[in-house]
């Protein structure tokens, strides 16, 4: 892949890393992803007035999208209220690659080169000994954990096609973050929210962190559009490393030797896709 490619998708990772950690320490992670999501979506639509919009033929992709995001969104948060972060968001980043590279060669006709399966397989593996040991703990974490890795294989691929489907990045991102925000703002009312109470109570995530989860979806969205999509995805996976991270550094979660070393197999599942 090229370098500008790699250096994207590694920059989506870090910024996809950071906006997980920041809902999770968040009181009320449920709520404070609601704001996030709704903040992302009202800055997308004041943006969406300067850029084209997506083509018919990406409509059926953007629907598929916003459904699966937001089953992804509610997998992620059940799983931080069942789970530590530094537990939940490995697990569900890394299980993603193998299922994307699958994906991509069934259904695209996609072909990885060894170097490529290898990296790829690093990533994925580095997260079995991140979560080694702790899965036994937190069963039920496992399983939101799991289901929301699946589901963003899901996405990965409805996204790419969408994508690569419309004459601008830009429109086709920011769509969807619009779409995003209106299913996520319709199920914060159902369940007796409101949406101005949560963003007044979450007014960095709504706001910051809105910022950086469009930055982290444009960016990863313009590397799909211009390079392979499995490796494209497996190096945003690679967040594992920064939320591995994050979650010591900050949420104060023990970096235990396990975790050092998956965070150095991970590294090397980088490497090869950078070569790859």
């Amino acid at each position: 892949m090229d370098g500008i490619l790699v250096a994207a998708a590694l920059l989506s990772a870090a910024l996809h890393a950071a906006w997980n950690a920041w809902v999770k320490a968040a009181p009320d992670p449920q709520d404070a992803m609601a704001a996030q999501v709704i903040g992302a979506g009202l800055a997308s639509a004041a943006l969406l007035a300067v850029v084209p919009l997506p083509p018919a033929a990406s409509l059926p992709w953007l629907a598929s999208s916003t459904l699966l995001n937001l089953l992804i969104l509610g997998a992620l948060v059940r799983g931080y209220a069942l789970g530590g972060f530094g537990f939940v968001y490995p697990v569900a980043r890394a299980v993603s690659p193998l299922l994307v590279a699958l994906f991509a060669t069934v259904l695209v006709g996609e072909r990885l080169s060894p170097t490529g399966w290898a990296g790829v397989a690093l990533v994925s593996g580095a997260v079995a000994v991140f979560a080694s040991g702790e899965a036994l703990r937190r069963p039920a974490a496992l399983v939101y954990a799991l289901a929301a890795g699946a589901l963003s294989a899901a996405y990965v691929l409805s996204d790419a096609q969408g994508a690569r489907l419309s004459p601008s990045v830009l429109g086709y991102g920011l769509s969807l973050s619009v779409l995003s925000a209106l299913a996520c703002a319709a199920l914060l009312r159902m369940r007796g929210g409101r949406v101005r109470a949560v963003l007044r109570a979450h007014r960095g995530l709504a706001t910051l962190g809105a910022g950086a989860a469009i930055a982290s979806y444009l960016l990863i969205l313009w590397v799909w559009s211009r390079g392979p999509i499995a490796l494209g995805a497996a190096l945003r996976d690679t967040s594992v490393v920064f939320a591995g991270l994050l979650a010591a550094l900050v949420l104060r979660e023990p970096l235990t030797p396990r975790r050092a070393g998956a965070l150095l197999l991970a590294l090397a599942g980088m490497a090869c896709l950078r070569v790859a």
